[in-house]
């Protein structure tokens, strides 16, 4: 039992100091279990295993890989100013969420295996890591709504330009981004040849590549079980310095909006006119067809005068286009979130 001190009462930890090849084996044995790994990871791990016992600096666990060839020196990389701007409303669980599919590749029998990731943007959370046999919509929407009913909805889903995630008609929207409005989610896009936009993300990637694509498995299930081992330790125990050195799931909490049993149609206030997207993509406007996108098939748009020129088009609370009144047309414009 730990000592109490006498005046106070209270219960100190004790800490052992262990013989130099004693700690040197417990170093080993962490890094056998964490191949890819480094000291500075390494270390905070030993400590909430062992917090009895006094571990060496990163630096000094360093060495003794080094002197045991478990180290590569690493290459020196050309380092520029920190981009965070897409960060900067990041201050809490599911503020953001960060979508993307890591680059496809064959599994052993020769299907192709796409990992879709994402991952909660503040707390570094891997939330889903799914590997899908294609980038198709509908395998995405279904992966997505699995995470959704365990973790709740976010405020917002960044992701690239690519497919099914944006798309080229009004607004970038596509299917699966509109079905994230219709939840409350505010579609979130990095600019294009910008992956560092999205780096926290970006750098997960680096580690799941390495770790779980090579060599990959015989078959989609066995690649999937290596997916899923990656992910919990991922969150439960690799420590992220960003964290305090803590691994995710511990400052991770799942959202207070629970993914609702049934998905209602957006709603409009009582001075917008609504019109209803036709399957080809058109809505009707006295008279006229006027083309939006076959991506707002069905749904209900609300149409609201902007000026004596022009029309505003939203879907929900998307400020989506203007429409010029005399000529029909539509005129395109930044997309914008309205509360």
């Amino acid at each position: 039992m730990a000592p109490k001190d006498s005046a106070t009462g209270l219960v100190h930890t004790v800490t052992r100091t262990l013989p130099s090849a004693e700690i040197v084996q417990l170093v080993l044995m962490a890094k056998h279990e964490h191949p890819g790994w480094g000291p500075r990871k390494l270390i905070p791990w030993l400590g909430r295993r062992h917090p009895g016992i006094e571990l060496p600096a990163p630096s000094t666990a360093g060495e003794i890989l080094w002197r045991h060839g478990l180290v590569q020196p690493r290459k020196r990389v050309r380092r520029t100013d920190p981009w965070t701007r897409p960060f900067e409303d990041c201050t809490a669980p599911n503020k953001t969420w960060c979508i993307d599919f890591k680059g496809w590749f064959r599994t052993l029998d020769g299907v192709r295996c796409y990992p879709l990731t994402i991952t909660d943007a503040y707390s570094r959370m891997l939330l889903c890591c799914r590997g899908l046999k294609s980038q198709k919509g509908l395998l995405v929407q279904s992966a997505m709504e699995r995470v959704f009913r365990e973790y709740g909805l976010p405020a917002t889903i960044r992701s690239d330009n690519g497919t099914p995630f944006a798309s080229t008609a009004l607004g970038g929207l596509s299917r699966l981004s509109v079905s994230w409005i219709k939840l409350g989610i505010m579609p979130e896009r990095i600019r294009p040849g910008h992956p560092e936009e999205n780096g926290r993300h970006e750098r997960m990637h680096l580690t799941l590549k390495a770790e779980t694509t090579n060599p990959a498995r015989a078959n989609m299930r066995g690649q999937q079980k290596l997916f899923d081992g990656f992910r919990w330790e991922f969150n439960e125990e690799r420590p992220h310095e960003a964290l305090g050195q803590n691994p995710p799931a511990s400052v991770y909490r799942p959202s207070d909006r629970s993914y609702p049993t049934r998905i209602r149609e957006v709603e409009y206030a009582s001075e917008m006119t609504v019109r209803r997207v036709r399957a080809n993509g058109e809505i009707k406007w006295k008279g006229k067809l006027i083309y939006l996108s076959e991506a707002l098939s069905s749904e209900p748009v609300g149409l609201v005068q902007e000026s004596e020129n022009h029309l505003t088009i939203y879907f929900g609370p998307l400020k989506l286009c203007l429409m010029d009144q005399s000529t029909h047309k539509i005129v395109r414009i930044t997309p914008e979130w309205k509360q």
